[in-house]
């Protein structure tokens, strides 16, 4: 009721505003202006919902007065059925009463689709509408024509462009008039709304918006060149309901005829409708064209076309044609011709890579020719310079039409003034050229052709690389019987793969997953070299991380024992001539990658046989003075094995790459520029896809999930890991032992077993770790490059988590286990749990969820073997460790059966570190051969130990000096 009393009647005023930003009409309230402020709109629209009650309804502030101001459609809406306050009293002024009536008129044209395009003044930056009604309704046309006179009277000037405003914001905010809008465009082009090259029936039909009445369609069609006739343009008709198209062509009086020799005509019902329609067609294809328009016949296009001609029109004039509108018949073979590029090809002259020819490394030189091929006609030199000479774009050989191109001419002649002499080029340069689908003729491009060279490979060849990369077609290798192992078929796979290669002097990467036997497959290989391919010539050289020196020694006595073997490493090793009279008496040397850049000068003075870089990845940063020292060693045959070739910088690649075939990816600056950069910036699937061509002929890569790789391994898989002691841990070992022995036939038996137990904890954990011996455990003291177990597990583990899996790392003292959580949270970046038995059960129960999770970052977990032997499921995990040995088998298999168990997917690998020349080898030997003891007294505990004679303890505690040489 306070709206009555405060406003009781209301005047509002209203007129087209053109000027606006956005086309609008305007309301004020007229005479009682203070019943307007800050009220008028909600007055105005309390019931409107199409406006969403007046929120939609921009307030604008004009001289002290409140103007409304609203958008065509919501004018249109709100304006032909106003819904104001009930209990207020409006009036309409005049002006706003025949805004008003518009506005009824336009609802109702919009309702009932009478509206189209003003073909007048239609483009796609200022898109017109106009009304259309139909015939029948020819007393509403006269009452709209009266009204837009009359609102222009009054001033208001641009208002018939008011229906065109509420048509587009129709589109554009109706889904099903936006979808129909779209419909139009695909069926008829859009480019047809931008050109005027016939009347406005011809428009709409064109357009969708109204019907064709004839029963045939009008096509210009180009034909090409016959014995007698060159290029032609001629009309073509096809009837309204498909079919093949007819050919036509004036008959010399008045009329057409069809233009064919089978027999076909012009259907009588066309024949009086075929003159009108072409005159029109005629007139669209000039204003389309109007420089190819006849000059003896006006408003008719030309039908003779020169080969220069012929071309633009395919090129340009097609285009054009098509997008006013007229429908176009090309050659079939345009679409394939216009993308063929000219491609230079090195067509091969020799047999090379035949039995009678063979190649021997990336530096042999292979002769060819230069082809240029044009789809499939491949032309000499001389011939496709002739043809250049003729400055055409078109030419026909051998029946097929081929286009040359003036730019890519232009770069070929460059290139061949430039390159083309050359008859030969290295093997690497055809490996590149072949792999990554030819070279670019010009690294800077200025031509934008993008045109390539290529390679085509001879018979050998292709078969030769086609086993390189398919690894299974290679010829497998025959082992000796002096190999004491067996391998998997795909082990025997990657030796026979190695052996290939050094056939043909090239190195490649084996990058195996690990657990898959990178290391028996280089040893089995070394023994084929040995005994079935005449000998070595001159000793091997294997570099490895220090931590796994003692692992490689141990098995190649395990597996290769005829091997003569050479230990390079500790501060006793062999330097000058005495290294390289040592060197050459043995078949391998082994050594470290740190000693490789520090005996440098030493390792140089030797022609290595086979190299080989054990955990190559150490070599990824080719800026260190370690990387460098060992690509400059000389060598028969360069190896890689790394289960991790690259981790995070294509330039990782690279260095692995130029150490096994060097020069093979170019310089690091051209690799850099052609490669790396690009790839890096841009994440191209074509560059990459090339990268991974040009590789793959050198790296062999099988990893766990393959099933044929599955079907060959077993369900269990343990290995020993074997790794030496530190120079420190070397002397507080003997130091230890010393003390112990010294010390036991002064007293009793109860004593003596204490000090036995005691000494043998010290001895077990001085093997993981020097700092478990000591109270502080300062950060410094925990460096893990003290013991190699811990560099060793640490470096597994890396690998591990960059192939996504996880694992589980068993061992007996508390605080290594919370030293090996920090060290591979530190290394691993992410969470790393270590669970013992003071862990509560709600956190224990937490840490097997987390770690059982996928989705969860983890890798590692770390259980004492007490807290976390038993009762758990932690299939999550694939590998386990057990980082130091409880020497006992039933213990370690229940630690082991957390990982393999029911719910287990993969197969489950087992390391099992041991310390050579220690304890820890000695009663593993024992174990392994129940020399002596039984299982069962071995399994029970370590009680045994304490009941041994004084001889029988130095034996087991002392430290074999062949393994304490640093």
């Amino acid at each position: 009721m306070r709206v009555q009393s405060s406003v009781r009647k209301l005047v509002v005023d209203g007129f087209w505003n053109e000027n606006a930003e956005e086309s609008a009409i305007m309301l004020a309230a007229e005479g009682r202006k203070d019943a307007a402020d800050n009220r008028l709109r909600s007055l105005l629209f309390a019931w409107h919902k199409a406006s969403w009650y007046g929120t939609e309804v921009e307030e604008i502030n004009a001289g002290g007065r409140t103007l409304l101001q609203l958008k065509p459609h919501i004018a249109v809406d709100y304006l032909s059925a106003p819904q104001a306050v009930r209990l207020l009293q409006l009036e309409w002024t005049p002006r706003l009463a025949l805004l008003m009536r518009i506005a009824e008129q336009i609802r109702e044209a919009l309702l009932n689709g009478w509206f189209i395009p003003d073909w007048e003044t239609w483009s796609e930056q200022h898109r017109r509408w106009r009304m259309a009604m139909p015939v029948t309704e020819e007393r509403k046309r006269l009452l709209w024509e009266q009204s837009m006179q009359e609102a222009a009277a009054n001033g208001d000037k641009g208002i018939d462009r008011w229906l065109g405003y509420a048509v587009e914001q129709m589109i554009e905010q109706n889904g099903l008039a936006a979808q129909a809008w779209r419909e139009i465009g695909m069926s008829s082009g859009e480019g047809v709304l931008r050109h005027k090259s016939a009347d406005e029936e011809d428009w709409l039909i064109a357009i969708g918006l109204r019907k064709d009445t004839l029963p045939f369609r009008v096509a210009l069609q180009l034909v090409e060149p016959q014995e007698t006739d060159g290029w032609r343009l001629r009309p073509a008709l096809q009837s309204r309901e498909g079919g093949p198209w007819l050919p036509i062509r004036s008959d010399g009086y008045t009329g057409w005829e069809a233009d064919t020799t089978d027999g076909r005509a012009i259907a009588e019902a066309w024949l009086p409708l075929v003159e009108a329609k072409l005159a029109k067609e005629q007139a669209k294809w000039v204003a389309a064209l109007p420089e190819w328009e006849d000059t003896a016949t006006d408003g008719v296009i030309r039908s003779e076309l020169t080969d220069n001609e012929a071309w633009r029109f395919l090129e340009e004039a097609s285009v054009q044609l098509l997008e006013a509108g007229c429908p176009v018949l090309l050659p079939s073979w345009w679409e394939a011709v216009r993308s063929r590029k000219v491609r230079l090809k090195a067509k091969m002259k020799s047999s090379v890579g035949s039995a009678a020819q063979p190649m021997f490394g990336l530096n042999q030189i292979v002769q060819f020719d230069w082809k240029l091929a044009l789809g499939d006609v491949d032309l000499s030199e001389a011939e496709f310079l002739h043809l250049a000479e003729q400055n055409r774009r078109l030419f026909q050989i051998g029946g097929e039409w081929v286009h040359l191109d003036p730019q890519d001419v232009a770069q070929i002649k460059q290139w061949l003034k430039k390159m083309g002499k050359r008859t030969g080029l290295s093997f690497r340069d055809v490996l590149e050229m072949h792999l990554r689908g030819g070279t670019p003729l010009e690294e800077d491009d200025v031509y934008g052709s993008e045109l390539r060279a290529e390679v085509e490979l001879n018979e050998h060849l292709t078969s030769w690389l086609a086993q390189l990369q398919h690894a299974s077609q290679i010829p497998l290798a025959e082992l000796p019987p002096q190999f004491l192992g067996e391998l998997r078929p795909y082990q025997l796979e990657g030796v026979s793969w190695l052996l290939f290669l050094r056939r043909f002097g090239l190195g490649g990467v084996l990058a195996d997953d690990m657990g898959l036997g990178k290391t028996i497959q280089f040893m089995a290989y070394l023994m084929v070299v040995k005994e079935k391919l005449g000998g070595f010539r001159g000793p091997s050289l294997l570099i490895c991380p220090t931590s796994v020196i003692g692992n490689w020694e141990k098995e190649l006595e395990k597996f290769a024992p005829s091997l003569r073997v050479m230990l390079h490493y500790g501060n006793k090793r062999d330097k000058g001539e005495a290294f390289k009279a040592a060197a050459e008496e043995a078949e391998l040397v082994i050594t470290s990658y740190s000693l490789a850049q520090l005996d440098e000068e030493v390792l140089s003075a030797v022609e290595w046989d086979a190299l080989c870089l054990d955990e190559a990845q150490n070599i990824k940063n080719v800026y260190t003075k370690q990387s460098s020292a060992i690509r400059k060693l000389s060598a028969v045959h360069r190896i890689a094995l790394t289960g991790t070739p690259m981790e995070n910088r294509l330039t990782e690649l690279w260095s692995i790459y130029d150490f096994i075939n060097p020069g093979y990816l170019g310089s690091l600056n051209e690799f850099r520029s052609a490669v790396v950069t690009p790839i890096e910036k841009t994440r191209d699937e074509g560059m990459i896809a090339g990268l991974q061509r040009w590789v793959k002929p050198f790296m062999l890569r099988r990893i766990k999930k393959d099933p044929s790789i599955q079907l060959s391994l077993p369900e269990k898989n343990e290995a020993k890991t074997y790794m030496t002691l530190t120079a420190e841990q070397g002397v507080i070992y003997e130091n230890l032992v010393a003390d112990l022995l010294d010390k036991l036939d002064k007293l009793g038996p109860m004593q003596r077993r204490g000090l036995i137990l005691a000494a043998l904890t010290k001895l077990k954990q001085l093997c993981d770790h020097p700092s478990l011996l000591s109270a502080d455990d300062r950060k410094l003291q925990w460096e893990p490059e003290r013991s190699n177990k811990v560099v060793r597990l640490l470096e597994m583990c890396e690998e591990i988590a960059a192939e996504g899996e996880r694992c589980l790392i068993f061992t007996q003292y508390v605080d290594m286990g919370e030293q090996l959580r920090k060290l591979l949270e530190e290394r691993l970046g992410m969470p790393v749990p270590y669970l013992h038995g003071g862990v509560p059960k709600a956190k224990r129960d937490e840490m097997i969820e987390r770690f059982q999770n996928q989705n969860e970052p983890c890798c590692a977990f770390v259980l004492s073997l007490k807290a976390g032997g038993t009762g758990l499921n932690l299939t999550a995990a694939n590998h386990v460790f057990h980082f130091d040995r409880w020497w006992n088998p039933a213990v370690e298999n229940q630690a082991t059966d957390r990982a393999f168990r029911i719910g287990q997917t993969k197969q489950v690998q087992v390391h099992k570190f041991v310390t050579l020349g220690t304890l820890e080898e000695k009663i593993d030997e024992m174990i392994e051969s129940k020399q002596s003891l039984s299982e069962q007294v071995v399994g029970q505990s370590e009680q045994w130990i304490t009941e041994m004679s004084t001889e029988d303890l130095k034996e087991i505690f002392a430290l074999r000096k062949s393994w304490l040489k640093g």
